[in-house]
């Protein structure tokens, strides 16, 4: 089985993966002093809870925007695996897709990786949607090619900002509002944040579809994904990245992927 891991900038997610199936997924808080030892402990309670062990996983691929936690991934999967995990990034790992844009090298891992398991599900011209760290917008061409995209600040990042750079703003939860006049601070400040990100995402898309010039699906995921239902979204799929690092590791071992399935298989 594989173990495939994706370190995003707020959470680092752990799924065992069986064949093309998701059996198991964990989410920790990123912290770059973590020590392969710690996430060695921590993760094999989890697996225990699951009815596996360390021995039953003999694969590993990491997809990783923080440079500073691969050493110490990497160490995880070669100590208790037994095995040298897949890179995404790497010189050697073949994504099967190309990538066109000004810097290559600098397209985040998760980016790539949601190209990828975005083309693999649906047809035609994508906008894959990533509600993480950052609120991110990246164009798929019909073939597959990754062809750059926009990076916008994240939700939390945003509420964030507004409570440290306000003496007077509390930190608030993000929810959506009933009316977009907010009567006292906090539900104001609900209201610009939850239909504020929503004029963005309805702009953006807006914007990029009119500049591509062709019909484009829109494909949501990340951690937020689930309060913000709205109508300029057509799928809805919060395990693409987990995905698409199945289909990676599947390509670079050699074995053919698993035939194109819709977005509720």
């Amino acid at each position: 089985m594989l173990l495939a891991i994706d370190a995003g900038n707020t959470n680092i997610v752990f799924a065992v993966c069986d064949g093309g199936a998701i059996r198991a997924q964990w989410r920790a808080t990123t912290k770059v002093g973590r020590t392969a030892d710690e996430h060695g402990v921590w993760l094999a309670q989890l697996l225990a809870l699951e009815g596996l062990k360390f021995s039953d996983l003999n694969e590993a691929i990491i997809a990783s925007v923080v440079p500073a936690a691969v050493f110490d991934l990497r160490a995880l999967c070669r100590r208790y695996l037994n095995c040298e995990p897949l890179l995404v990034g790497g010189p050697d790992v073949d994504l099967g897709i190309g990538i066109n844009v000004d810097r290559p090298e600098a397209v985040g891992a998760d980016r790539l990786v949601n190209a990828v398991a975005a083309h693999e599900r649906y047809e035609g011209a994508l906008i894959v949607l990533d509600f993480g760290t950052a609120t991110t917008f990246d164009i798929v061409a019909t073939n597959g090619d990754y062809e750059g995209g926009v990076i916008a600040p994240g939700v939390n990042l945003s509420v964030e900002a507004l409570h440290q750079a306000a003496a007077m703003l509390p930190r608030v939860a993000v929810r959506r509002t009933q009316g977009v006049i907010g009567k006292d601070t906090v539900p104001a400040m609900q209201s610009g944040i939850y239909w504020g990100y929503v004029g963005l995402v309805e702009g953006l898309v807006a914007r990029i579809r009119a500049e591509y010039e062709k019909p484009m699906t829109v494909i949501a995921t990340g951690g937020l994904t689930s309060l913000f239902q709205i109508p300029v979204i057509d799928h809805v799929d919060p395990d693409l990245t987990i995905r698409g690092l199945i289909l990676i590791q599947a390509r670079n071992a050699g074995r053919a992927p698993a035939p194109k399935r819709g977005p509720r298989d």
